[in-house]
């Protein structure tokens, strides 16, 4: 298949049009830098396929398809409006919700761990406060909430009065969670939290990737409780395998939180993440209201992020985003659709990589 410089083709074809005997990654590149948007390598390697796009690149692991067939399918998923990297992924999807899993890099993907991931906790998220200080943590864990995540973004050139707010808060956070027997998530700087004593992080998936191979398995290898973001399916086929305490799902709804270009994800793909993740899932993104914490809970997500909506007085709010998380919990469930939709106008994938 050759639309408009997307290439999808086997290994030995790619050889031929790249004029180089090399592997996948090496031969995609190659397509690319001659002018292809894309490029699909079938049955590259052990049953993989290479996948390099403006989005994501990457081995995809699933049921081994031929490249015409994948070529179809992905064709199929283009026309319905998907960004090429999110077209690969339903194109190797073979059956609703069985998700194929994309590496981080060259390095093949390990297989997302049998029954699920979550590193074998048993207690629901249920309402997630994400706060920018150690105070405000403590405010929403005296009004009853139990799992939290400490949010401190760097500046552009952190001094090292910075850094030793960082810490402080960081310890001032830790103690607090302990002392209320919560589940605390520090966002992003894992090696102080490491260092610190706390049991789990939070990673955006431009800080994994940033992270590098190495990075990646020193982070794991600290045995934190591992939080992954993610708005597309590339980037949940990328997340699972990881296994992560938990997958977040977002924007639910549009969010002025972060300036994003991820269209929402409503409460069909919400249920269809749900579904598939093979991992908690938590909403994220323009919750607000009660009557929204109502809605997510009906699509069985593990838990509920809530930033904004929390309010001055958490005390006040708290106890109504609760009884709104249980309402939901007890209603009929929101039936997964067997496809996701979009998540990325495909504007962008003309202007370029969002990964």
């Amino acid at each position: 298949m050759n639309d408009k410089e997307l290439v999808v083709c086997t290994a030995d074809e790619a050889r031929e049009r790249a004029g180089l005997a090399a592997q996948a990654p090496l031969l995609a590149q190659r397509l690319r830098d001659r002018g292809a948007r894309a490029v699909c390598i079938v049955g590259a390697r052990d049953g993989l396929d290479w996948i390099d796009t403006r989005e994501a690149r990457g081995w995809l692991a699933g049921t081994a398809q031929s490249a015409p067939a994948f070529a179809s399918a992905m064709r199929q998923a283009l026309a319905q409006g998907f960004v090429d990297a999110d077209a690969a992924i339903v194109a190797k999807m073979t059956a609703p919700f069985v998700l194929p899993s994309l590496s981080w890099g060259e390095s093949l993907p390990p297989s997302p761990p049998a029954g699920g991931s979550g590193r074998g906790h048993s207690r629901r998220l249920d309402l997630y406060a994400i706060v920018d200080s150690a105070a405000r943590l403590r405010q929403v864990l005296a009004a009853g909430v139990r799992t939290v995540q400490l949010r401190i973004k760097k500046p552009a050139s952190p001094d090292a009065a910075w850094q030793a707010m960082l810490r402080d808060e960081v310890q001032q956070a830790i103690a607090a969670s302990t002392a209320h027997d919560a589940e605390l998530f520090i966002n992003d700087h894992w090696q102080l939290a490491q260092e610190l004593g706390a049991t789990g992080v939070h990673l955006g998936q431009e800080d994994l990737l940033a992270l590098g191979e190495a990075g990646r398995a020193r982070l794991l290898a600290s045995g934190m409780a591992l939080g992954v973001s993610s708005h597309s399916l590339w980037e949940l086929a990328r997340a699972r395998t990881l296994a992560p305490r938990y997958i977040a799902c977002g924007p639910v709804w549009p969010t002025v939180t972060k300036d994003m270009p991820w269209l929402p994800q409503g409460m069909d793909n919400l249920a269809w993440w749900c579904r598939a993740a093979q991992a908690p899932v938590t909403a994220i993104g323009g919750i607000l209201e009660p009557r929204q914490v109502q809605e997510v809970a009906r699509t069985g997500c593990d838990g509920v992020c809530i930033v904004r909506g929390l309010g001055d007085d958490p005390r006040a709010s708290v106890p109504r985003f609760e009884a709104a998380l249980q309402e939901g919990r007890a209603q009929p469930a929101v039936d997964a659709p067997q496809w996701p939709h979009p998540s990325l106008p495909r504007a962008a994938d003309r202007a370029g990589s969002v990964a």
